[in-house]
């Protein structure tokens, strides 16, 4: 063993002559456990809360989306999409004519996004899981529904069991402005809500309606905003966005999830990484300890390190001893924290004790996922701080060599 390391070793776990250092050295140890296990903790619960966050907006969006470079809308009868949708690969391929409308629910009134759909729009989605009142139902025995998004409901102050009220949806007529009377500028159509349904705040004003009632409103028989495309689990999606985007040709943008809404991820990375350093900023306050704590070993030990020198110790074991001492005590409370982090999260998990706070939310209690690589980068970090603040204590301890040789 080393003669540095076997020293620090004692040192350690050796009672010291000074209390307080033995307090120092514990509360050292103790800011690092902490830390660490918060870092864990944040970052297991940023995890969960990106996977759930994400499977709930992949329930709701599809895997590719096909849209028009120029325009609003396209025909969707062209030979290129007929032979697209026999591709045996395809769950779901959905129609979807979509546009900007006035809504209202008996006197209130709303400005959101009609979203007309197909019926390939319910298959291979767990749309239960995004319904906070009523079911996702758009047709029913002939008769057709409207699921609305939370923002719409608490906007129009919508209530699903009053079967007496429907909204009413107006869109302008494509001959507008010819009439004296401004209301006959407006087609209005009339629906019943089946359900409301909540995501985030960029999908919570959208009307989602057949899309017979959307082409009846607009007055657009044909034509479609999107198609959304959804595949078999194992389809090597990154290869069929490639291929489609050779056979659409430049008329069309073809889009994967996350190219469809960049700013909910990047707002999850950027929250998760702006933690992340908050934490580091306080765990670097923490493992700076080290150097009040070893600053006091090496007053407690100066005869220690004189008899050392003494007997022919040069300065790179002197240095060596404070800063295996430095590190151990690092590398004893990041694991420690670590361990303490992966209890924490693993009790989350199983018994979900910590709430949000919201009966009303999608989520219960905050989710927990671990991610093998985060272990990995929270003992790199407080490994990284820990070797500045144990060279540093290094360092000092040889500053005052020749005067503790002279006391001694």
């Amino acid at each position: 063993m080393n003669t540095s390391i076997y020293i620090a070793k004692r040192y350690l776990f050796s009672k010291k002559q000074t209390h307080a250092i033995n307090i120092i050295s514990g509360i050292s140890i103790l800011g690092v456990l902490v830390g660490s296990a918060a870092l864990i903790i944040i970052l297991s619960v940023f995890n969960g809360l990106e996977k759930t966050i994400l499977s709930l907006y992949s329930n709701f969006t599809p895997e590719i989306k096909i849209e028009p470079r120029l325009g609003k809308t396209f025909d969707p009868d062209q030979p290129v999409f007929r032979e697209l949708k026999k591709d045996s690969r395809i769950i779901s391929f959905t129609e979807v004519l979509q546009e900007r409308a006035l809504i209202k629910y008996a006197d209130r009134s709303f400005i959101g996004t009609i979203k007309g759909v197909s019926d390939d729009f319910l298959k291979g989605r767990q749309l239960d899981s995004i319904i906070q009142f009523g079911s996702f139902t758009l047709k029913d025995k002939e008769q057709e529904y409207a699921v609305i998004g939370a923002t719409v409901q608490g906007s129009l102050g919508v209530s699903l069991k009053n079967q007496f009220v429907a909204l009413q949806v107006f869109s302008p007529k494509r001959t507008a402005g010819n009439s004296t009377n401004p209301m006959n500028d407006f087609v209005f159509r009339s629906i019943q809500p089946s359900g409301v349904f909540g995501i985030q705040q960029d999908f919570d004003d959208i009307v989602i309606t057949p899309i017979d009632f959307t082409r009846h409103l607009l007055d657009e028989p044909n034509r479609v905003s999107s198609l959304e495309i959804n595949y078999k689990k194992g389809t090597d999606l990154d290869d069929v966005q490639d291929n489609l985007t050779e056979i659409v040709g430049d008329n069309y943008t073809i889009k994967n999830r996350k190219q469809q809404n960049t700013g909910l991820y990047k707002t999850i990375n950027y929250e998760r990484w702006s933690i992340f350093m908050i934490l580091t900023f306080v765990l670097i306050i923490a493992l700076f300890n080290i150097i009040g704590s070893l600053t006091m070993l090496v007053i407690d030990k100066r005869k220690d390190i004189a008899i050392l020198t003494s007997l022919g110790a040069g300065k790179p074991l002197i240095q060596g001893i404070f800063f295996f001492e430095g590190m151990m005590i690092s590398v004893v409370g990041c694991i420690t924290g670590i361990a303490l982090g992966y209890i924490v999260c693993l009790v989350q998990q199983h018994f979900k004790i910590i709430k949000m706070g919201s009966s009303l939310s999608v989520l219960d209690a905050y989710p927990v996922a671990f991610n093998l690589s985060d272990f990995g980068l929270v003992f790199l970090t407080v490994m990284g701080i820990a070797i500045i603040a144990s060279g540093i204590s290094a360092r000092l301890s040889v500053k005052r060599l020749d005067e503790m040789k002279k006391d001694l």
